[in-house]
């Protein structure tokens, strides 16, 4: 088998967002020297670790040839949810008035758990029903954020715990804390895809679902898996972004589903299942949040920002459909 030329064609094609990542920065550190601080590079991770830690998941779910639109509403339901077990003792309008403060844990777990059962309840639903990814994401998510809505009956909660403000806002060797959150997820979701029998038969569902499950694939046992470790991440997600605000509100992370799917197409996983990495959607996740800090630093309107936005998630889809119809 003959090595593949490396021509300039291929170097775009495998490292081309790469590329624009690495030009985004020199750009931006070039008219705006304030742009390469320290503080302004951790900022960066950290607005970078929620929307990066659902596109985690989103890769695997996209991989799989599916979608998930209720990661925004699950985000909310955990944290609200993990908020009104964190509460401090001396909190005004509290959730439940007569429960001390927990041990963060309590919260933690809490959270975690409320993700799982919404993802697993997605991937019940594609798998066993037949309903499109589509359809029963988009059912979660109206279902998930109206059980916000009941459950806080429309109002935030906050004066939490001082556990919480670190894992939110505290750091470790100079780094925040959401930060290392965000790497240690990266670790643990590459590690699933690349290196176990559950990525490899993610790839294969999203490949050909069919061939998967003549060649013994359990396509149902790993759809409902895909879509649960979703909800785990959108537990993870929930618990950084609580710590960050020391508070959770029925509105939040509205819109997150769009970002994390962004994340992930930007960094080159393929709608048309089978085609992904963990280190695409992690420079996809790096590509908006610089772009975005960058056009903040700019003066650049958030309206524009979003429109900006917009057409770069428009033109990852077309360059990704072109590369593609070219392969096949």
């Amino acid at each position: 088998m003959k090595p593949q030329q490396l021509t300039l064609k291929t170097i775009l094609n495998k490292y081309g967002i790469t590329i624009v990542l690495l030009a985004m920065i020199l750009f931006l550190s070039i008219l705006k020297p304030n742009f390469r601080t320290w503080n302004n590079l951790l900022n960066i991770l950290t607005q970078a670790s929620i929307y990066g830690i659902l596109s985690l998941g989103m890769t695997f779910v996209i991989i799989s040839k599916g979608i998930d639109l209720s990661v925004g509403s699950i985000v909310a339901l955990s944290a609200v949810v993990a908020a009104s077990l964190g509460q401090a003792a001396n909190a005004a309008n509290k959730v439940y008035p007569d429960l001390g403060a927990l041990p963060i844990i309590v919260p933690i777990a809490a959270a975690l758990l409320i993700g799982t059962l919404c993802g697993a309840i997605n991937g019940s639903l594609v798998a066993y029903t037949g309903i499109p990814a589509f359809i029963a994401t988009l059912g979660m998510t109206t279902i998930a954020r109206g059980a916000t809505y009941l459950y806080t009956n429309g109002k935030p909660i906050s004066t939490l715990i001082p556990d919480f403000k670190f894992i939110g806002q505290g750091r470790f060797l100079r780094v925040p804390m959401p930060g290392w959150i965000y790497i240690v997820m990266i670790l643990i979701t590459w590690t699933l895809l690349s290196q176990t029998r559950f990525g490899k038969r993610t790839y294969a569902i999203g490949g050909n679902i069919n061939a998967a499950q003549v060649s013994g694939v359990n396509v149902k046992g790993t759809l409902v898996a895909v879509y649960t470790l979703m909800g785990v991440l959108c537990g993870v997600a929930a618990i950084v972004s609580t710590g960050r605000m020391v508070s959770a509100q029925p509105g939040l992370a509205t819109g997150y589903e769009l970002t994390a799917i962004a994340s992930t197409t930007i960094g080159g996983t393929s709608h048309s299942g089978g085609i992904g990495t963990i280190g695409g959607a992690v420079i996809g996740a790096l590509v908006l949040s610089v772009m975005r800090n960058g056009m903040t630093l700019m003066g650049v309107h958030s309206y524009w920002q979003q429109i900006v936005e917009g057409l770069v998630i428009i033109l990852s889809v077309i360059f990704d459909m072109r590369k593609n119809a070219r392969k096949s």
